[in-house]
């Protein structure tokens, strides 16, 4: 039996049939030990955006490792890189003026902008407003407050009642999200959590109009816009930095992760608006929170060197292209009996829904004899997330082995 115990695993059916040994990986193929290939379909777990083997970041992180892997950004403390980092991302915000946290992944970002939506209303004379709510399907990541907001109900089975004022609405009406203000009052309510597409819960779109219509609900009700964008942002949208440009969401805050570094070292930020972070700049106000790595020198340059790739190869219009070579080349198969439905058209992302979802785990094995790297996302829901570098040779060649899978 081994030592390696697997997240999101069934432990018995691994010591059975042993693990999935993934050896290296370049551009949109990733190789096992044997030396057999696959098409990565899901850029690892959504984050590899730039594609794998990219000397030039492993270049930049190793320059920076030797020079100072890392030492804090507690108190007045940081290191270069990382406030380049920082300054860059400010750029980017969706809102202008935001202020970034540094977390360690996505996990982190969540439970950061839960503790802070808290905070913040405690901070400015309303220290009421603790209900933090969620959506159905929603995944949040898999701390305390994440998986208390996540919509996902294995996910919280067997824990109890983890954090105490979490609720969760409908994913797709919004007249959800108004009927729970109605029910337990807008002074009650500290944020409201949304991915712009729903993602481990399954990929699913949003119905149109539905984002503008929840922002403006937070906005007059006065609850704090989070957009949790692990998965959305850094081009995964298409087209855009993140969902809440494309959109136009001006979240109040932003949470990320994956896409930052495309997965090159483990890194997330939260970026705070003007507002939220005010309270906290305006003197003698600290905000007891933060992580030993949040800001990693080394994970800083990763991200720099990433980002540099982005713009440089203009990987958030390869992106765009994408949502459209995803839906021509996918949309057919929601014809084979054994799939239920195709979700796609909306970023560089897809699924194939099963019309069994007890399907999906098999699919997954099935998919690596046709030389595909996939995973099953939600209730039998094939996830698609390839690199943005893969080409549209290969994305023909992605849609061609789940047919030949599906049978």
């Amino acid at each position: 039996m081994g030592s390696l115990w697997h997240g999101f695993a069934d432990m018995g059916a691994v010591e059975r049939d042993g693990a999935f040994v993934v050896a290296r990986g370049e551009g949109a193929y990733i190789w096992d030990q044997a030396g057999t290939r696959y098409l990565d379909a899901t850029a690892g777990l959504w984050f590899t955006n730039v594609g794998h083997g990219r000397r030039e970041i492993a270049d930049a992180v190793a320059a920076q490792l030797s020079t100072l892997a890392h030492y804090s950004n507690f108190g007045d403390i940081t290191a270069p890189v990382t406030q380049e980092l920082a300054e860059r991302l400010g750029e980017l915000a969706p809102v202008p003026g935001s202020k970034i946290m540094f977390t360690s992944g996505g996990s982190d970002s969540v439970d950061t902008a839960a503790k802070l939506a808290r905070r913040y209303w405690h901070e400015t004379g309303r220290p009421e407003k603790t209900l933090i709510v969620g959506r159905r399907l929603a995944y949040h990541g898999m701390h305390y407050a994440g998986t208390a907001l996540g919509g996902i109900a294995p996910n919280r089975a067997g824990y109890g009642e983890l954090v105490p004022d979490a609720r969760t609405v409908e994913w797709d009406d919004a007249k959800s999200l108004a009927e729970l203000i109605e029910e337990v009052g807008a002074d009650r309510i500290a944020a409201f959590f949304c991915e712009p597409i729903i993602g481990a819960g399954g990929v699913y779109l949003p119905p149109e109009g539905y984002l503008a219509e929840v922002r403006r609900i937070c906005r007059e009700n006065d609850i704090l816009f989070v957009a949790d964008e692990v998965v959305t942002g850094f081009g995964r949208i298409g087209g855009s930095w993140f969902a809440s440009t494309r959109f136009g969401l001006e979240p109040d805050l932003m949470t990320t992760a994956k896409g930052l570094t495309s997965g090159y070292l483990p890194m997330g930020a939260v970026f705070a608006a003007p507002r939220v972070a005010e309270p906290f700049y305006s003197g003698d106000v600290w905000f007891r929170h933060g992580y030993t790595y949040g800001g990693h020198a080394g994970a800083a340059a990763a991200a720099m060197a990433n980002l540099d790739i982005l713009e440089r190869e203009n990987l958030i219009d390869a992106s765009k292209n994408l949502e459209s070579l995803l839906h021509e080349h996918f949309s057919p198969l929601a014809a084979h009996p054994r799939v239920a439905e195709v979700r796609s058209g909306l970023g560089a992302v897809a699924a194939v829904q099963m019309a069994d979802p007890a399907d999906g785990p098999a699919m997954v094995k099935d998919l690596r004899a046709q030389g595909v790297s996939g995973r099953a996302a939600g209730q039998g829901a094939l996830q698609i997330s390839p690199s943005f570098v893969i080409t549209e040779q290969q994305v023909a060649e992605l849609a061609a082995a789940f047919g030949r899978a599906l049978g």
